[in-house]
């Protein structure tokens, strides 16, 4: 299965459904259509380390809270994450490591402002031979 996303409109909000073969994969598809429904969201060079880990009990709100704080990176910090790379994703626990890049402004282009990250219809599940997630951010 090769991954991906597609953005699906939802009432007032926006859709977010990103599908790939394993769960840990699942993490930078979701990420770009985070990106994808600001805009064109064109990193600069210079990045720095960053780094998610949290822990609980449902790999979906594991994601949202890791989508949230991606988010929060963009709006207060103005980076953007490349080299998404998961060191751990699985019922109980997420460890991402990436890049934040500040936003190259210029090469950007900025379609909606998304206000967060939320639990309506929030997914994560087994789908055919990989898994699909699927979530709404509020715009």
């Amino acid at each position: 299965m090769t991954s991906g996303f597609e953005l699906f409109d939802h009432t007032a909000d926006l859709g977010v459904r990103a599908h790939a073969s394993s769960l840990p994969e699942l993490v930078a598809p979701c990420t770009e259509g985070l990106y994808a429904v600001v805009g064109d969201v064109v990193a600069g060079d210079d990045g720095s380390a960053w780094s998610f880990e949290s822990a609980g009990d449902d790999p979906a709100v594991l994601l949202r809270d890791y989508l949230a704080e991606v988010l929060l990176l963009f709006e207060q910090e103005h980076q953007r994450l490349t080299g998404v790379h998961v060191l751990e994703f699985g019922d109980s626990r997420l460890h991402v490591v990436a890049s934040a890049c500040p936003v190259d402004t210029e090469r950007s282009a900025y379609h909606r402002e998304v206000k967060a990250v939320t639990y309506h219809e929030l997914a994560v599940r087994q789908a055919g031979e990989g898994y699909e997630a699927t979530y709404i951010v509020d715009i």
